[in-house]
């Protein structure tokens, strides 16, 4: 039995004959031969080694599965509340939809794509921080100093900061843009550097299509200032310019006639939110005097209730004789009729050649020859 074991340990030696050697092919040099109680304290160390370690190892194993799979059903269940929380979101939006209230509110697609981004968003988030934690945890069982690796991070993270700096500032003014609702889609806004209606609204570039139809894609960063022409409600103002010598009880009760008549119309009863009213004289000069008529309306149908109510003023006005500046003049009844050498120039003195002021401009004649010496 010895015997077997010792073959077994010159075989398996290094450098034995026909094994290949660490440094090359096999070769024929013979090896300083391997007794079996070298072999047995090799293969004891090893042993030992190994069930000195493999409880460590072992250890850390199960630390970094359980990390694994904590961070794994974290992140799975906090998406799922965040994806429900949504959709209850969307589910209050659809009810109201229709409804009185429902006009008063953001419209179903608007918060949908709303709460869709802020999801989008937070769950990103959510997903970083969890997976994040869950890698510094697995680096730390393995016993990796932490701290010029978060140190390096620190540094790579202030050098994308400086470089990219218009790229975090347009990030995180949408973020805040569309989580304080300042504005989504169908909105009419004026952002500064354009105007128009918002086709999308991104975490990096809100989308306009101006009055022409151009796209106008602007930055989130660069937006100072926003004027949202369509939350809340709008005001139809009109101001109607008439000559000085209207009746003005007369007109306040033609435009509270047409106004009336507008409220109770369709559709325009339901874009109407108040009664419009005569707030009165905003300028009064010689020649005209303006009349300012406002009401409060849906938002963005301001511009169209203007229109229908100079449409219904101006008619009511003509049916009614009242006449705003520039038309036609009335011709007076009882005048008298002109005088028609009332435009002729009055006859000059210069025009007889006997007047004094003729014969003052005649030229002097020569003198006799007898007082020319």
């Amino acid at each position: 039995m010895t015997g077997f074991w010792s073959s077994i340990v010159l075989a398996t030696a290094p450098g034995a004959a026909g094994t290949p050697s660490p440094s090359g092919p096999p070769t024929d040099s013979p090896a300083a031969p391997v007794t079996l109680d070298e072999a047995a304290e090799r293969a004891g160390n090893a042993a030992g080694w190994v069930e000195e370690n493999w409880s460590s190892w072992l250890n850390t194993g199960l630390r970094i599965l359980l990390i694994l799979v904590v961070a794994l059903v974290l992140r799975m269940l906090v998406r799922r509340a965040l994806t429900k929380l949504i959709d209850r979101m969307n589910r209050s939006a659809q009810a109201v939809e229709g409804t009185a209230l429902g006009g008063l509110l953001v419209n179903a697609e608007r918060r949908r794509q709303r709460s869709e981004a802020i999801g989008s968003v937070l769950r990103s988030i959510a997903s970083f921080l969890i997976l994040g934690t869950a890698g510094l945890m697995i680096l730390g069982a393995f016993k990796i100093n932490l701290a010029p690796l978060l140190a390096s991070a620190g540094v790579a993270g202030v050098a994308i900061g400086f470089g990219a700096r218009n790229l975090v500032t347009d990030f995180l003014s949408g973020v805040f843009m569309i989580m304080e609702d300042q504005y989504g889609v169908g909105d009419s806004v004026d952002a500064g550097v354009a105007t128009g209606e918002v086709v999308e609204v991104g975490l990096r570039v809100t989308k306009l299509r101006g009055d022409d139809g151009e796209i106008w894609y602007v930055r989130n960063g660069e937006i100072k200032r926003i004027g949202n022409l369509s939350q809340g409600w709008a005001t139809a103002t009109v101001d109607v310019t008439v000559r000085p010598t209207e009746d003005l009880d007369k007109v306040r009760s033609v435009i509270g006639g047409v106004a009336a008549e507008l409220a109770k119309s369709e559709p325009w009863n339901e874009q109407l939110w108040g009664p419009v009213e005569t707030l009165g004289l905003t300028e009064v000069l010689l020649d005209q005097m303006t009349i300012r008529v406002a009401g409060k309306t849906m938002p963005g149908k301001a511009l169209s209730v203007e229109r229908e109510l100079r449409w219904r003023i101006k008619r009511a006005f003509d049916a009614e004789g009242i006449r705003i500046v520039g038309g036609l003049p009335v011709p007076e009844a009882d005048g008298a009729a002109a005088d028609p050498s009332a435009s002729m120039a009055a006859p000059s003195a210069l025009a007889s050649p006997t007047s004094p002021q003729s014969l003052a401009t005649a030229p002097i004649p020569p003198a006799p020859p007898n007082l020319q010496k």
